[in-house]
């Protein structure tokens, strides 16, 4: 069964970090380009950074310089370091892996930043 499943969301104060992870299973998840996006309420959903399976990355002008994406391909996971959080980056942050013949997505794990 093909799976992505996101952890790591939660409630942070502004300037605060949170650690995203996205585990995947029933994929050769190496072959696999992720991504991570986020839909805020109210807005469509938006493509905040990838990593493929080379590991080149690239972010979004909106968190570059304070996400970092980085895979293990031996434990199938992706993660997302947020540092330096923004009431603006609350949204519930999804996990994609896509080939070109496949498309998949994780359900989603919530991101509150807030005082």
């Amino acid at each position: 069964q093909v799976q992505l499943v996101e952890s790591g969301g939660g409630l942070v104060q502004p300037g605060g970090s949170l650690r995203l992870s996205c585990a995947a299973s029933g994929i050769i998840f190496r072959s696999y380009t992720v991504g991570w996006y986020r839909q805020a309420p109210g807005k469509g959903r938006e493509l905040v950074t990838s990593i493929t399976p080379g590991g080149s990355t690239n972010y979004a002008d909106s968190v570059e310089g304070r996400f970092t994406v980085s895979r293990d391909n031996a434990k199938n996971t992706v993660s997302l370091q947020m540092n330096d959080l923004k009431p603006e980056d609350t949204a519930v942050y999804y996990c994609n892996a896509n080939t070109r013949v496949d498309n998949v997505w994780g359900k989603g794990t919530l991101v509150t930043v807030s005082s």
